[in-house]
């Protein structure tokens, strides 16, 4: 306000929030049940962005503004779709997020996004050995504050912040800091303490083509020894070369790539640089030569780890069974999180009717503590129903009453060492393999640092009934050691999972499940 037009601030009222009850006058908003975020409020109106369900996204997916209007009593939609939003403190605008541009709108119903927020001349002056000083005092302040133990493992961290700060006047790069900061927090001896991202200097990527394949250079040319695919069902990842029409095979040769002959002095994927999800265009021959080549048109890949991932599953799965006689079902876990709940439900599925399962957990990254896993497999046959036509029911309707192995190594780890441990303690079946990782020590969030950095902070460790901390730092021991190794698996062999195999198979023959038979029907009419 100016001396010449003086304004007295407008007085602000207080708000009492009267607790007494407050459950019960909690009132559900008419709108229909689905996943909502960023909620925010002004006077008579609830703002908030309508995610769609699971499994709605494509092409056209988009994530509507919307708000209820308390007093009108209607939903009402501000823009069509909307990446993120904030309301001015006046509560007249919004700056909303579409896809990367930024907008002013609004806080009505049907705004359009049209006057972008020009970005462009927004500049910041960064001091980065000052930036730098600050990252790494907040990092030593997020595990002083936030580290499960308030006695920080017995570790002196005053004595850690001079002797890992007077490091940071020294670093000469981002990932410099990177490292004090990883050399800081591994002082804690506790599993979960990562580092990473921040204001890298990193070049320019170009993203290699890939097509699900092994080469092997034969007669001055590179041969495609091997075609990967996962179990028919995978249709999610699939080798551009499996897709319907394309006429290429294991032991074709590929002789260049969108015209340019395939150079044999440099690896076959130099080939492909710069053309990951990209259409390209293939000669191949089953001859080393051009003569009689043809051309086909694939689009790349740009990662096939979850590709390579599905046919080694595959291809322990078929062993599995026939080396069981089809009386075993493997099961694949990749780790405790979304996608290994995903895998362990969907592959279970399909083989709960098996005589006994061979779990395996190997390599298994960890992710969610996975007593949801154990419920799954600790299902115990309640009874049966007898019907008329076609197979009796078990109940659970989808359970496995056999015989159980788990197979671990030192790569589980995480969810990945507590899925064994708690596989043990419900004593479904012995463990097969190597010790596991051993950390279980867990994370559930810390904030950023000030240049998009992130350190991780432990705030939860495990103890047993028993008042005794566990696994962390030692991991989950096997029932039945077997080594994985190399020169074995280097071959295609598992001798893991043999012994897995043959374990399972023991256990069936001891305890095989017992199925009873149905009764006679009961004669009820009263005679």
């Amino acid at each position: 306000r100016s001396e010449d037009n003086p304004k007295k601030p407008a007085k602000v009222e207080s708000v009492r929030i009267d607790l007494e009850g407050f459950e019960q006058r909690v009132v559900l908003l008419p709108p229909q049940t689905g996943n909502y975020s960023d909620l925010q409020a002004l006077a008579g109106k609830v703002f908030y962005i309508n995610l769609g369900l699971a499994g709605s996204g494509g092409e056209d997916y988009k994530t509507p503004l919307q708000y209820y209007d308390l007093k009108e009593r209607e939903e009402k939609t501000v823009l069509p779709d909307a990446a993120g939003y904030t309301i001015a403190a006046g509560g007249e605008k919004i700056l909303v997020q579409v896809k990367k541009d930024f907008a002013i709108v609004e806080a009505k119903a049907d705004q359009k996004a049209d006057k972008k927020v020009d970005t462009s001349a927004l500049e910041m002056t960064v001091d980065p050995r000052a930036e730098w000083k600050q990252i790494f005092t907040d990092a030593w302040r997020f595990e002083r504050d936030f580290f499960y133990d308030p006695g920080m493992h017995g570790v002196n961290w005053a004595e850690m912040r001079t002797r890992y700060g007077n490091l940071i006047g020294q670093c000469a790069t981002r990932s410099d800091v990177n490292y004090v900061l990883g050399e800081l927090i591994s002082e804690l001896n506790s599993s979960h303490t990562y580092r990473g991202g921040g204001d890298l200097e990193e070049p320019l990527k170009r993203g290699v083509g890939l097509l699900g394949v092994d080469y092997a250079l034969e007669n001055g040319a590179y041969r495609i020894k091997k075609i990967y695919e996962g179990a028919p069902w995978d249709a999610e990842a699939r080798s551009p070369l499996k897709e319907p029409g394309i006429n290429v095979r294991e032991g074709d040769y590929l002789l260049a790539v969108n015209g340019v002959p395939v150079d044999t002095s440099k690896d076959p994927w130099a080939a492909f640089q710069g053309l990951s999800e990209k259409t390209v265009s293939l000669t191949v021959n089953d001859k080393p030569g051009m003569a009689g080549a043809r051309r086909v048109v694939v689009k790349t890949l740009d990662d096939e780890g979850r590709l390579r991932h599905l046919a080694w599953a595959q291809a322990n799965r078929e062993a599995v069974s026939k080396a069981s006689g089809g009386k075993l079902g493997y099961i694949y876990v990749p780790d405790t999180g979304t996608d290994g709940q995903d895998e362990l439900y969907r592959q279970f599925m399909g083989q709960f009717t098996k005589q006994g399962l061979v779990i395996d957990e190997r390599f298994n990254s960890g992710g969610q503590i996975p007593d949801r896993f154990i419920e799954l497999l600790n299902r115990p046959i309640l009874n049966y129903w007898g019907v008329r036509d076609g197979m009796d029911w078990q109940w659970p309707e989808f359970a496995n009453a056999g015989p159980k192995v788990m197979l671990i190594n030192g790569w589980s780890g995480s969810g990945g060492d507590c899925f064994p441990l708690y596989f043990r303690m419900a004593k479904l079946g012995p463990l097969v393999g190597r010790r596991t990782w051993g950390g279980l020590i867990g994370i559930s969030g810390s904030p950023s640092l000030v240049d998009g950095g992130v350190v991780t902070v432990p705030t939860f460790g495990m103890y047993s009934t028993e008042g005794k901390w566990i696994v962390e730092g030692h991991g989950v021991d096997p029932d039945i050691p077997v080594d994985d190794d190399p020169s074995l698996m280097a071959k295609g062999d598992d001798p893991q999972l043999d012994r897995a195999i043959q374990e399972a198979m023991r256990l069936l023959q001891e305890r095989p499940p017992v199925k009873p038979a149905k009764p006679a029907y009961e004669n009820r009419a009263g005679k």
